[in-house]
């Protein structure tokens, strides 16, 4: 096995295990590799080894490098998960085929037309500051419900939640709190856990995970 299909199998066999602890099927949890600031002959040994979900940060740094990638690959799979400007809605919506982080009305609208416009439906998250952190893009959580009917309004359908927890205290009761959020309104999937708190969030409902380091290695 090659290194990356080593860290790729070890990832999955941790997945899988806190599913079966939580007594969840691990088929029902996708595992997203985040690939930001990676080059394309990173990422190529895990497309290799079996990967076909990828995660991107940047409109324009996933502009640059999957056009080529998925040439070479059709069946990947690309998700947004960093922050999108809303004068880049359109361009997200043409290249990625999930956004994690619609978080505030005038994105709505911006990627209502987009839609509308490109006839490209991509799978929605509304990312909630789950934290209430000032730094931290998301909706706040009082703000949920309205957004999701602004959504609504607007044409769009909201697939899940995505919430990234404070960095350095327990992750679990912001993902238990996400969990019961995503339940409360009626949607099925929750994007949460990291390469450190993956299978805490498996074990809270997780139903996308995103890991970069622990398949792709510390950064230098």
């Amino acid at each position: 096995m090659s290194e990356a299909a080593e860290r790729l199998a070890e990832v999955q066999a941790h997945i899988a295990g806190a599913a079966q602890r939580a007594q969840r099927k691990p088929g029902d949890i996708r595992l997203i590799a985040v690939s930001k600031t990676h080059e394309a002959d990173m990422i190529r040994p895990l497309i290799a080894a079996g990967q076909r979900h990828f995660g991107e940060n940047r409109v324009q740094e996933a502009v640059a490098k999957w056009p080529g990638l998925r040439s070479e690959t059709s069946d990947i799979v690309l998700h947004l998960i960093g922050q999108l400007q809303s004068n880049k809605a359109e361009e997200a919506v043409l290249l990625f085929d999930a956004i994690h982080s619609v978080d505030r009305s005038s994105l709505v609208q911006a990627l209502a037309k987009a839609c509308a416009k490109t006839g490209k439906r991509p799978q929605l998250f509304i990312q909630v500051n789950i934290g209430d952190e000032e730094q931290k893009g998301g909706c706040r959580v009082a703000d949920l419900p309205a957004l999701l009917a602004e959504a609504k309004d607007a044409g769009l359908a909201i697939d899940g939640l995505m919430a990234i927890p404070p960095a350095d205290v327990e992750p679990a009761p912001y993902f238990a709190l996400l969990d019961e959020l995503a339940e409360r309104q009626g949607l099925k999937l929750r994007s949460m856990g990291m390469s450190g708190d993956y299978e805490t969030a498996v074990m809270l409902g997780a139903t996308h995970v995103r890991v970069g380091t622990a398949l792709f290695g510390t950064r230098s």
